[in-house]
């Protein structure tokens, strides 16, 4: 039976999106962030160990609490020469629905930048096609909170 440890580096298959302005290379298998306990430490100590299996696609989101953590382990990854630019990862982030408002989603994205220490988005989810409330944050939402979105 083939074992894995953590000096072999699996190929992860890539599939091309088309942008507007070339195409870009997204890894199929991604590494999701949520969790039920938001531990910074335990999270960045489990995505270097991801880097280092091969992992390059990252999914987080501002409601899972976990964007300052997974960027502090990808400035990590640099400082120990595990990948050689954050141009090599895909990173895909969310935005929650209570900031799916116009005037919220430009500010909601700027926000993640800044938390995950990164300069632009491979890319920006439209976490669930609902909008609720600016400000309000708790889930499950309130039936009263819910409003029709303006795609």
């Amino acid at each position: 039976m083939a074992t894995t440890t953590l000096n072999s580096v699996t190929k992860i298959p890539k599939m091309e999106l088309s942008s507007s302005s070339s195409l870009v290379s997204m890894p199929v298998i991604g590494f999701g962030t949520a969790a039920d306990n938001n531990d910074g430490a335990t999270l960045i100590s489990v995505v270097l160990e991801s880097i280092k299996l091969g992992y390059r696609h990252f999914d987080t989101a501002s409601a899972y609490g976990s964007e300052q953590a997974l960027g502090e382990a990808i400035a990590e990854a640099l400082r120990l020469g595990l990948i050689p630019s954050w141009d090599d990862l895909f990173i895909t982030t969310k935005l929650w629905p209570s900031e799916a408002h116009a005037h919220l989603v430009l500010p909601s994205l700027q926000k993640s930048l800044r938390t995950l220490q990164l300069e632009y988005l491979d890319l920006y989810l439209i976490h669930w096609p609902i909008t609720v409330t600016p400000g309000k944050r708790e889930f499950p939402f309130d039936k009263q909170d819910l409003m029709p979105m303006d795609f």
